[in-house]
């Protein structure tokens, strides 16, 4: 393909479990085939922020439920199990020779930047992935909330939220292989129909904010999928948008 990629500017949210490894936290082969695509679409001119989850060290819902700890606090523990993985995606970038920067949206200055929209904008500007850790920096949000905020922050023409599925489904087709996929589907009918793809405070920022959401499949086998869609517009996964679908 020749001149601009299809997306110049794009967030991509990625679950805790991409670096879940035998042991619970490695560099699994679906990171490194993910940072080698992150480094093939930023060369190729694309800006990328980066959202990761925490949920293979820790998810703060879950020490609610099981440790009797409060929420709040179960929260704050789990925006930190996101900094792990922040730090270890960012040296991974950087061993594949990407300048990238950790803003965390908890103060952590020893480890790394504090967040703030003008700082995230500027290393965008000059080239360099940022990823965006601590969640929103507030307890009863989701990484997937951050995602969505990050992505309306940085004036993001498309969010990609990386999952273990080829799209989003009308049932879970796991358990029901009847389930069927769809191409595309509109913001408020993901909503409507309860599809829990992602939470639906992302879905209505990333909808007020007109910016679509692609749904797909980039673990180790399908990770050049993200560059043929971001760069080459290639239709891959499911699209989330503001159209009208059939």
């Amino acid at each position: 393909m020749s001149g601009r990629p299809a997306y110049q500017r794009i967030l991509l949210k990625l679950s805790g479990e991409i670096f879940a490894g035998d042991s619970g936290f490695s560099q699994s082969r679906s990171a490194v085939a993910l940072g080698e695509t992150v480094a093939s679409i930023s060369a190729a001119g694309v800006r990328v922020g980066v959202v990761i989850g925490g949920g293979n060290i820790l998810r703060g819902a879950g020490m609610s439920a099981d440790a009797g700890v409060g929420r709040a606090v179960g929260d704050t523990m789990g925006m930190r199990a996101t900094v792990i993985n922040a730090l270890a995606f960012c040296e991974q970038l950087r061993a594949l020779g990407l300048d990238a920067r950790v803003l965390s949206a908890l103060a952590i200055p020893q480890v790394c930047e504090t967040h703030t929209r003008a700082g995230a904008l500027e290393h965008l500007e000059r080239g360099r992935v940022v990823i965006f850790a601590g969640g929103t920096g507030h307890p009863f949000l989701t990484t997937d909330t951050a995602a969505g905020l990050r992505a309306a922050e940085i004036g993001a023409d498309l969010l990609v939220k990386a999952t273990k599925v080829d799209g989003v489904y009308d049932g879970d087709p796991q358990s029901n292989p009847d389930a069927q996929r769809y191409d595309r589907i509109d913001y408020d009918d993901v909503l409507e129909r309860r599809l829990g793809v992602m939470d639906a405070t992302s879905i209505v920022i990333c909808r007020d904010n007109k910016i679509p959401i692609c749904v797909m499949d980039m673990m180790a086998k399908d990770a050049k999928a993200l560059h043929e869609m971001v760069v080459d517009g290639r239709g891959a996964g499911t699209m989330i948008d503001g159209g009208s679908h059939d």
